[in-house]
């Protein structure tokens, strides 16, 4: 495949990948926010629910209300991602990792345009066996990615893959 129509493919993604994290959230407000008279919506009992919350801060609700460093935190994440994103070989080797990025670049995003535009992020999904934080597909798809990025890292790629990626690394082990 091309590099042009790879980027062409990508970018279509992203953009299905925050539509469907929108519509997801969307879903949420009006099935389950208390605002619209909806309730809670349990899927196993004990186990696993549909809760509506409304995120103030960052994952598992850190940094409550510190707006302004979430958004310029995620500004830069986005840059770096992108930079890396075309910095990254265009050969089949290196396509899970472009995946990835499109991945991460979707959750930011889809995260970012909640707190833009309601300053608050929108979460539903609540593991009650476990207690664990509520989350929405945006989480889903930083949480998933982050996950496999590290499993390419400890069990596929190699140190000669990522010098292709950063070649000034290797200059510097070189030199010092």
């Amino acid at each position: 495949m091309s590099q042009k129509k790879q980027s062409i493919l990508a970018i279509f993604a992203l953009v299905l990948l925050v539509c469907f994290d929108q519509a997801s959230k969307l879903c949420a407000v009006f099935q389950l926010s208390p605002e619209h008279g909806g309730a809670d919506l349990i899927l196993w009992q004990g186990v696993f629910r549909l809760h509506y919350l409304e995120n103030r801060g960052a994952a598992f609700g850190m940094m409550q209300g510190r707006k302004l460093f979430l958004v310029i935190t995620t500004l830069l994440i986005v840059t770096l991602l992108c930079l890396l994103y075309v910095r990254l070989p265009k050969e089949p080797r290196f396509l899970a990792l472009h995946w990835l990025i499109v991945f991460l670049l979707a959750g930011a995003l889809g995260n970012f345009i909640d707190r833009m535009r309601l300053g608050y992020v929108i979460d539903f999904f609540y593991f009650e066996l476990i207690d664990f934080p509520v989350f929405n597909v945006a989480d889903l798809y930083v949480t998933c990615s982050v996950l496999v990025f590290v499993f390419l890292f400890l069990f596929y790629y190699k140190e000669e893959d990522l010098n292709r990626i950063w070649p000034g690394k290797e200059k510097q082990r070189k030199q010092g």
